[in-house]
């Protein structure tokens, strides 16, 4: 599995992971772990071997993020994924793939790509989500997590991020 690839039940070969009518694997696999947050949203993990063998955020930083994407999913209704990892020369054209990957929930999902080593941020909405969250807010989501990065504050700016755009996504339309 590539770094930031969604994770899934993965069964052995020939197997089919068991999975709970809440979608959740019931056998843990080696390496991932899905755990349903106090507002319902599933966070979900995957160990991914790199050659560099040091972990990009602690245990603290890690909670700070996922908080933060699940108070903007449930305050916005739309879908926030985050991917920290290398983009390569055609940063926009992976971070679309990596959207595309959301499957049927790209259309209301917004993702944010951030690629620390290549200093290069994208910021990916699906169908639906473009009409709450459009390029000028992206750009003044990214100007706000550039400017958090410059300070050598990777999560900080990832949060800000986060704020920005569910501040103009605004909130979930009631029906």
């Amino acid at each position: 599995m590539a770094p930031g690839d969604l994770a899934r039940p993965q069964a052995g070969p020939g197997e089919t992971p068991a999975v709970t009518s809440a979608g959740l694997a019931e056998e843990p696999v080696s390496g991932h772990a899905r755990v349903p947050t106090a507002s319902g949203r599933v966070s979900e993990a995957t160990e991914v071997l790199a050659e560099d063998k040091r972990v990009p955020f602690s245990p603290s930083q890690l909670s700070r993020i996922d908080e933060a994407l699940t108070r903007t999913s449930a305050e916005t209704g739309l879908l926030f994924t985050l991917w920290v990892g290398e983009l390569g020369g055609r940063s926009r054209e992976r971070a679309e793939e990596l959207h595309a990957t959301l499957g049927d929930e790209a259309a209301e999902a917004v993702l944010i790509a951030v690629s620390p080593g290549e200093r290069v941020v994208e910021v990916v909405t699906g169908e639906e989500s473009v009409r709450r969250v459009d390029d000028q807010g992206a750009k003044i989501a990214v100007g706000q997590m550039v400017s958090r990065f410059t300070e050598s504050d990777l999560v900080g700016g990832i949060v800000e991020g986060l704020r920005v755009l569910g501040d103009h996504a605004g909130s979930a339309p009631r029906m």
